[in-house]
């Protein structure tokens, strides 16, 4: 019997994901990636300098190096040629955070990003939500930025450490929230009530901040999602935000109430 369509989409898909490899690249990600035991770990490619300041975390990670020519580099590995990746690249298996619930059901605090797919601005975001100590940073699994070399080079170590849930439906991970007890800030320039406003009103609940990319913003069924649209006040007429700093403002702002 000819198997149904969905079926086979689904196995193929099983199959792409269970392949997929990332390459990271730089002495800040590689060596975090390499002292986290969570990570799987396929190929260390590095010149003899890199391979000499990353020694230790080369030990702790069990791994044997490719020593190279760092001239030839950019040929060995499949990075972007204009990389930053001061003579060091990690293949790895993307991170496997588990379960929504398991991971934010006694958190105070998480992101939502909807549409978010610049790899930096992610990296950016990621960062933030490990200083102001979020449990988890949301997004949907399409439309937005994967695992890449570029997004670990500017979370600065906090992909190995904050997770980064990419959820099949994004508005049924937010109602998965709201069930928690999570309230659902949304931010967006046109809304009345400022954030200072919401996470007052928010009392003592959970704040799960929903942010949406620079120029679409947040789409319809997101904002519907949410229990409060909120603005961050600004002063002028320049009022636009970077997603990632208007993150940063945000997350400080939760913190700061708990």
């Amino acid at each position: 019997m000819k198997k149904p369509t969905w079926v086979i989409d689904k196995e193929r898909a099983r199959r792409a994901s269970a392949s997929e490899t990332v390459w990271l690249f730089g002495l800040h990600a590689v060596r975090d990636a390499l002292q986290n035991p969570m990570r799987e770990r396929l190929r260390l490619v590095c010149g003899k300098n890199a391979a000499d300041k990353l020694a230790e975390a080369i030990g702790i990670s069990g791994m044997e190096p490719e020593i190279v020519d760092v001239r030839k580099f950019a040929s060995l590995v499949p990075i972007a040629a204009d990389s930053v990746h001061q003579g060091v690249a990690l293949e790895v298996k993307p991170l496997d955070w588990g379960k929504l619930r398991d991971a934010c059901s006694h958190a105070r605090l998480v992101v939502v990003l909807d549409r978010v797919t610049d790899p930096h601005n992610v990296g950016a975001v990621l960062r933030s939500a490990e200083v102001f100590g979020a449990a988890a940073v949301i997004a949907p699994h399409r439309h937005s930025a994967p695992e890449t070399g570029a997004l670990a080079k500017t979370a600065s170590g906090a992909l190995e450490r904050q997770p980064y849930m990419r959820v099949k439906n994004l508005s049924d991970a937010m109602e998965e929230l709201r069930g928690m007890g999570f309230r659902l800030l949304g931010l967006a320039g046109e809304a009345e009530m400022t954030l200072a406003d919401g996470l007052a009103e928010a009392g003592a609940d959970p704040i799960a901040l929903v942010l949406g990319a620079e120029g679409p913003g947040m789409r319809e069924k997101t904002q519907e999602t949410c229990d409060r649209l909120v603005r961050i006040p600004f002063s002028g007429e320049f009022g636009s935000l970077n997603v990632s700093n208007a993150a940063a403002v945000s997350l400080y702002a939760a913190a700061s109430r708990m």
